[in-house]
Parts: structure tokens; sequence; C-alpha cells
């Protein structure tokens, strides 16, 4: 493959040749299709006409453009040997540009985790649902669902990879400022822990759906899933596009037609193992999960370095750039010199501790400050001050501050949340629920388990009546549900409302103990 119309991206006058192709693709974008070395010279802003008539020729050889003559303008003989021309863009140095369109806006991404687009999911599967279950969908409806699932579906996984993969170095970024850092910990957390929400409500749903659509296949390929039809009506609408030349013979059409049906089941099997586990592999829903908690647990470990720093480093040259900033803002001379006699602590020697008798002659007979020492009365000190610079006797040296009582409070923090933890899950073991709906009113903690559980569960289902058996990170509980019927209903009741689905039969574990509770 020919990579010439790259060659102007690196050339010595890059810039130039940037701006010229630019003015190209903006003049298609207008339906303009021919420019005049004019026309450009006006768009690129170049004063010379021959620097951009040169551009426009190194362009040609190139391949980035194409010149033809332009004929509309020739009115003498003159003319006619001149060889005036026009300049079109070509697919090559559309295609370019296009790349570096696309270079720069991924180098601009900041990523982001869509909750939105969790929603949008859920919409279009469910209209894909209604649309295979009836006995004529529509050819139309069917690639337009699919082409928007696969979009949503496409965008969401992207921009949670960039952001999960730029996430680290935007910290290290924000970790200069303690402040800032710290405002940014708090967003950042609740952005995490919201999507972390929605992420666990929305892939139990997404996962049956995904499972409804796929009907019986049970993972090892037999039988014909419903969502196959859309498919294939998705790829058979694609080959009505083909150009004359490309459809004339039946071989022709059999290869566009597999690599049409190749793509959409392709995109389709990426977002059953976006949601559903695979024999040896986890969701890529939960791995993201995996990351994004493990994001908090770090974002956590920088609080505490970054407190560790402040309480503990001493920045010498901060303090001395603050110090000269106070010099600076002294309104005279006077008040520069109390700053200095207050930070370095060098006032006059008659400020020392003196005796009683000085300090009583004193204030009979007060010496102004003015007085030159010549002049000024001798001053009495105490005789261990005079022989060994110090009013304190020699002995050993102060004690070593003692952190045992931070210590002893950061333990108790710690051991009070792990104790709420074991207090959750020992309300969800002890209750001994063979149902969801037996489970009757959770505080908060054990809510949030149950939903963590659920999530992780529904997650790794192989099927809508299928029984299901999982376990949490950490290896503590285990957790298996069977389904009693899409009839059944069930309500999950807490201090700030209730959550309603359908019932499962419920057996949760815990391993540490290594008991079995119901």
């Amino acid at each position: 493959m020919d990579y010439t119309p790259f060659s102007y991206v690196t050339a010595e006058k890059a810039e130039l040749y940037r701006r010229v192709m630019r003015a190209f693709v903006e003049a298609k974008s207008h339906f303009l299709v021919h420019l005049r070395p004019e026309d450009v010279q006006q768009q690129v802003g170049e004063p010379e006409l021959a620097t951009v008539q040169a551009a426009l020729t190194q362009l040609v050889t190139w391949g980035n453009l194409d010149a033809e003559r332009d004929n509309a303008r020739v009115t003498s003989v003159e003319d006619y040997y001149r060889a005036l021309y026009v300049y079109q863009i070509t697919r090559q140095g559309e295609a370019v540009e296009a790349a570096l369109a696309t270079f720069e806006q991924e180098l601009g991404r900041r990523g982001a985790l869509q909750s939105v687009a969790l929603e949008d999911i859920r919409t279009r599967l469910r209209a894909l649902l209604t649309l295979a279950q009836s006995d004529a969908p529509s050819a139309t409806e069917s690639q337009l669902l699919l082409r928007d699932l696969a979009g949503v579906f496409a965008d969401l996984a992207e921009n949670a990879r960039a952001f999960m993969t730029g996430l680290s170095r935007t910290l290290e970024g924000q970790g200069s400022d303690a402040d800032a850092f710290l405002l940014y910990k708090e967003r950042v957390i609740g952005y995490i822990e919201r999507f972390l929400g929605d992420l666990t409500t929305a892939s139990g749903e997404i996962a049956e759906l995904i499972r409804a659509l796929d009907g019986d296949r049970d993972g090892s390929g037999e039988g014909e899933a419903p969502v196959a039809r859309l498919l294939r009506q998705a790829a058979e609408r694609e080959l009505l596009d083909l150009a004359p030349g490309e459809s004339a013979d039946e071989e022709e059409r059999a290869r566009a037609f597999a690599e049409a049906w190749r793509r959409w089941h392709g995109h389709w099997e990426g977002l059953r193992a976006w949601f559903l586990d695979q024999p040896g592999r986890q969701a890529q829903a939960r791995l993201l999960r995996s990351s994004a908690r493990r994001a908090v647990t770090q974002l956590l470990e920088m609080v505490g370095r970054l407190n560790e720093r402040r309480m503990a480093r001493s920045d010498r040259s901060a303090d001395f750039r603050t110090l000269a900033r106070w010099f600076l803002e002294c309104d005279g001379d006077g008040e520069a010199h109390r700053l200095w006699r207050a930070a370095f602590g060098l006032t006059p020697a008659r400020h020392l501790v003196i005796d009683a008798e000085t300090a009583e002659a004193w204030q009979q007979t007060p010496v102004p400050a003015t007085t030159p020492w010549a002049e000024a009365p001798g001053m009495q000190v105490q005789a261990r001050l005079r022989a060994t610079g110090s009013y304190q006797k020699p002995g050993a040296p102060p004690k070593v501050r003692s952190r045992a009582r931070a210590r002893e409070l950061l333990a108790r923090q710690l051991a009070e949340e792990a104790s709420a933890a074991r207090a959750a899950r020992r309300q969800l073991v002890e209750r001994r629920a063979e149902r969801l709906s037996e489970l009757g009113e959770l505080d908060d903690g054990a809510f949030r388990l149950l939903l963590n559980l659920l999530g992780d569960a529904l997650a790794a289902s192989a099927g809508d009546d299928r029984p299901v058996t999982t376990t949490t990170g950490d290896g503590s509980l285990r957790i298996t549900l069977a389904p009693l019927g899409p009839e059944t209903t069930a309500t999950l009741r807490t201090a700030t409302g209730a959550l309603s689905g359908r019932d499962y039969r419920l057996e949760i574990v815990d391993l540490e103990e290594d008991t079995w509770r119901s």
C-alpha cells in the first residue's frame, strides 16, 4: 500500500500544507468541489500566490489533490498555454485528513463513565426483543436498532477504557496541590460510586435481555438465536447499497453478505462478552466494576500519603519564598525590621532576661531604645547565662512525642468499618431467608451488599430459569439464586425506599466461618 499521501505531515512546510488541505476539507463540507489557487490563498491567509501555487503542485505530486485545466478562464492563446488549473481533494487526501482528525480527537479524549449509555442500551435491547418476537420484523427497524446499539455500546466501552486508563495520569497531575486534590478526590469518588450503582442495577436487566434475544442457545452454538434473524436482515439490507460493479455475480454478493454478517455478529458477541460471563472469562462489566473499586482504593491511599507528607515534610524553600513575599508587602522599613526580628529572633541584647535589681532600675529610670550602646547603663545578667550561655541546667533531651493515641484512633476507625461490613454480612446470612421476598426490611449496609451480590449473580447467570452460584471478590460470601417464575415478585424495603423485581430462591453462605446458612 502506498503511504505517499502522508508525506506532507512531516515535510518542511507541513504547517502550510495542513492549512491548504484543511481549506479543501472545509470547502467540501460546503459542497464546493473545485478551488482555484486564488481561493486557496484567501482561505489560508498566505500573502504570496506563488507560495500557494508551489504547495498545490507538491500536494498533487503526493496524490492528495487532483489538478484539472481551468478552461473557463481561457480567453486568449496566452491563457491557454499558461495552463491555469483548478484543484480538488482526492480520496487519498481526504482519508489522510480524516485520519489526522481522528488522531487529534483521540489524543484529547478524556473518557467518561456513561450511565446514560446503560439506559440507552437497555432501551434498544427491549425494542430488539419486541421486534424479534414479532411475526414479520422490519429489516429497516432491525438495521437501525442494531446500528444504534453498536454505536452506543462502542462509545460506552471506549470511554470507560479511556477514563480508567487516564485516571492515574490525572491523579498524578492533581497530587501537587493538596486542596485541589482533596476536592478532586471527592468528585471522582462520588462519580465512580454513582456509575457503579447504575452499572450494578442495569447489568442484571441487560443480561436477561441478551439471554432472551439469544433464545435457547446455551453457549454451545447449537440452534439459532432470535437475534440471528435480525442480524441477517441487517446484513442483507446492506447488499442493497452495493455498487453495480460490486454486485455483478452471485459470488461477489455472497462474499459481501458474509463480510456484513461477520461484522454484525461480532458486534453482538462483543455485547454478550461485556455483560455475560463466558467459559473461562469474566464479563467485562464485572472487570470494570473491579477496576473502578480499585481506583477508589488508590484514591484513598493517595489521600493518606498526602496527609503524611503534609504532616511530616518541612519545605524550607517554600517558607523562605513566603517570607520574601511578606517583606515585599511591608509598608516601610520599620515594619520590615519588626518582621525580621519576629522571623529570626535577632532582638537587641538588652531584651535578655535580667535580674530583679536591673529590672527595678529600668522601671525607675527608663532607657529609650534609641540610646547608643556607649551611653547606655550596664546590664546585670544571671551568672549561669554569662558562664554557660543558657538558663537551663544541662540534662536529658526532651522526650520523643508519642503517637500511640493517633494510631489507636486509626485502628479503632478501621475496626468500626470492618465491624459494619461484618454486621451487614451477618444480617444477610442470619436471616435464613429462602426467598428474596422473605428478607424483610434491610439497613443501608446490608442493602448495598445484597445489591452487589445480586448484580454479580445475575451477570453470571446462564439462563432465565437456571440457578446460578457465584462468590464475592474477596471470597467471603457465596450466593445461589434460583428463579421462581416470571409471575413472582419480591420487594426489598429500606429506610430510604423500596426495590421491586422478580422473586428468587436465595441461599447465602459465609465461607469465612465455613458454615451453611440460607
